[in-house]
């Protein structure tokens, strides 16, 4: 099966140092595939890469069969990439729906569009403050509002920086349920994330960075039982 997203050899410098060292990853259409590993592995200037925020010092990355290693982040959304970032963004003045309504509007109008607010409202339980500002939401709210704003643009793959980052333990299982019931729906996803119990609710695959290169891939099982792994990564007291 050809991977929905492909890097290959992919670099970036910065000054002399290699945040990310020719990394080779594959993410398979429909699955969940969790990228962790220490602080400083170079999770998030991968994830940069992938989104098109950062240019590479070189490789490539591959979307859907196309070189889309040079393309600005915009083109990448319109390819079908649809990214939510670690900090929300929400347009906290507005209401919640109207904060649907503006990622929305880029696909849908009239009816249908009203459709998919009624629905993403739902999926994400924010039903019951659909008027009220965003802003005033809790913590973890916004975050799945800023997921749902991602969704509205009906991508083909989610890409997620942390999602979890703040949340209570209630909130992170609630957020694993989002996760696997829209990965159930057909969503492929790639998810940086560092907090394990959370990576063991939703991960298919995992790649594990250390010191920007690929350390280890591989299933949850294979990656939690691997000794190699806990010495970088959980035995400096992660997840446990």
């Amino acid at each position: 099966m050809t991977a929905l997203l492909q890097t290959r050899a992919l670099h970036k410098q910065f000054g002399g140092l290699s945040a990310v060292a020719d990394v080779n990853l594959e993410i398979a259409a429909g699955e969940i595939h969790c990228l962790i590993g220490p602080n400083g592995a170079g999770k998030s200037t991968l994830f940069k890469l992938v989104a098109g925020t950062y240019a590479p010092s070189g490789g490539e990355v591959m979307f859907r069969g196309e070189n889309v290693t040079h393309r600005k982040p915009y083109e990448r959304v319109e390819r079908g990439m649809s990214i939510k970032l670690q900090v929300p963004s929400v347009f906290r003045e507005l209401p919640v729906a109207q904060n649907l309504e503006i990622s929305l509007q880029r696909k849908a109008s009239g009816a249908a569009m009203q459709r998919e607010k009624r629905r993403l409202l739902e999926l994400l339980q924010l039903q019951d403050d659909a008027d009220r500002p965003a802003g005033i939401l809790a913590h973890g709210q916004q975050q799945w509002l800023e997921i749902g704003m991602a969704l509205a643009l009906q991508p083909t793959l989610l890409l997620l920086d942390e999602p979890t980052a703040g949340m209570s333990p209630q909130e992170t299982e609630r957020t694993g349920d989002l996760i696997t019931r829209l990965n159930g729906e057909g969503m492929t996803m790639l998810v940086v994330e560092h907090d394990m119990t959370f990576v063991r609710q939703i991960a298919q695959r995992i790649t594990v960075l250390h010191l920007g290169r690929v350390f280890a891939q591989g299933s949850p099982e294979a990656i939690i039982a691997d000794p190699r792994v806990e010495e970088i990564y959980l035995g400096k007291g992660h997840g446990h």
